[in-house]
């Protein structure tokens, strides 16, 4: 039987379709269906500035952890405690896992920032932060899931200057099975169940 690859990023296109968009008016041009859509045909997309930022400055914890990071680099202290905490973790650690949801055999999917001594660690480039940012996320039930070793998961959030850590353990954090199912059902629902099956068929 088939399986097919899912991931918190796709789960996490679909929640956010879901929620209703507190910004749009008459003159938006974001549409969430033609973005989860995107997400869901697996297209290529262009990093816009916040999306590079982070990718820069994850590169730069990176390099950190290497001993060769930038010391001008404007962003350099804040990258600085947080390779501290990830050093001499497994860095962008694949992991991955069978399940069957709803009759369907899926294989779920994750790469996490950092795994080191039964912790995940995410790391994350923000403007700004509040208190419980990430409690409806599926990253963490996802990654828990995959980990099963894993005590618990912290994001590392930093606007480039100061870092904030969020920390989830195993026995708070919700099971992802219910959401699965509904994502399933609602592919289902939407006729988008054969789109999904083409494009997300694990090799």
């Amino acid at each position: 039987m088939d399986s097919y690859l899912l991931t918190h990023s796709l789960l996490s296109s679909w929640l956010y379709l879901m929620k209703e968009n507190p910004y749009e008016d008459l003159t938006t041009e974001f549409d969430p269906m033609e973005e989860f859509l995107v997400t869901l045909r697996r297209e290529p997309t262009t990093s816009n500035e916040a999306m590079q930022n982070g990718i820069d400055f994850e590169n730069l914890v990176t390099d950190i952890t290497k001993g060769y990071g930038d010391l001008g680099n404007r962003w350099y202290e804040a990258a600085e405690k947080i390779a501290r905490i990830v050093q001499n973790g497994s860095l962008q650690h694949k992991a991955s896992k069978q399940v069957s949801v709803s009759g369907m055999d899926l294989v779920l999917y994750g790469r996490l920032d950092a795994l080191k001594s039964g912790h995940i660690y995410d790391i994350k480039f923000s403007k700004g932060y509040d208190r419980g940012k990430y409690v409806s996320s599926t990253q963490h039930p996802v990654y828990l899931e995959l980990v099963p070793e894993a005590q618990d998961f912290t994001y590392l959030i930093s606007n480039g200057s100061e870092v904030w850590q969020e920390t989830y353990r195993r026995e708070e954090t919700p099971s992802i099975y219910p959401i699965i199912a509904d994502f399933l059902q609602w592919l289902e629902s939407t006729d988008l169940m054969s789109l999904y099956r083409a494009k997300w068929k694990s090799l």
